[in-house]
């Protein structure tokens, strides 16, 4: 409940609002007066606009410290948080079991290890044998192209000297055809001369027949044997 205010004389019926009544009754203090005296001075309501606002500001702050928080608890949570902790225990726990399992049997692993495996049978479920045909297939593969893929391995180092033996191959095949190509534009002018030589000589033939027959002598021509009459 708030307070009463003593310097309202309706409200307050007290001494001090008595004197009052008669200073108003008199006419030395006005209504107006007392209303202005009653109203709160404008720096006590900033301050309590700046306490409001320190007071958002500090659980805005305590907020954004609270999100921190989290966030740094996600990203370690699987170093510090106990689920991830027991479960990385009991991982750890498993190896350190089989570790010493292995310690045991040390002996007897050395001596099998020691020992070839060649025609020896290896217990494999029926569930798994359709894998095993598959896996069986592509060793198969893998083995019959293995000297194919050592080979090209093998071959990486020597591969810019491997191209550049093959530009210059290139090079010569394109001369060769292009002697090729000369070389078949001769021999189809040569055939060409040639059934023209063929169909020159039986007129020569016949011409040299006519001369014979009047026992006229001509020389000889280059592509024609000597003829005496």
């Amino acid at each position: 409940m708030e307070a009463a205010n003593p310097w309202d004389p309706v409200s307050a019926p007290t001494a001090a609002g008595l004197v009052l009544g008669r200073f108003v009754a008199s006419g030395f203090v006005t209504q107006e007066m007392l209303n202005i005296s009653k109203k709160s001075a404008s720096c006590f309501v900033n301050f309590s606009k700046l306490q409001q606002i320190t007071n958002i500001q500090a659980e805005i702050n305590q907020k954004n410290l609270e999100i921190a928080l989290l966030r740094l608890e996600k990203d370690t949570a699987d170093v510090v948080h106990p689920s991830f902790l027991d479960e990385k225990c009991h991982t750890l726990q498993n190896m350190n079991n089989h570790l010493e399992a292995v310690l045991k049997e040390k002996r007897s692993l050395r001596q099998r290890l020691l020992k070839p495996m060649c025609q020896e049978n290896l217990p494999i479920e029926s569930v798994y044998h359709r894998y095993m045909v598959h896996l069986l297939e592509l060793a198969v593969t893998f083995i019959e192209r293995l000297e194919t893929h050592l080979e090209t391995i093998r071959n990486i180092p020597h591969l810019d000297a491997n191209l550049k033996k093959m530009s210059k191959a290139l090079a010569k095949m394109d001369i060769l055809v292009t002697e090729t190509e000369e070389l078949a534009e001769n021999i189809l002018k040569w055939r060409e001369q040639q059934k023209e030589i063929s169909s020159c000589i039986p007129k020569i033939l016949a011409e040299e027949n006519y001369l014979h027959k009047y026992g006229i002598i001509m020389p000889s021509l280059p592509y024609s044997s000597k003829v005496h009459v």
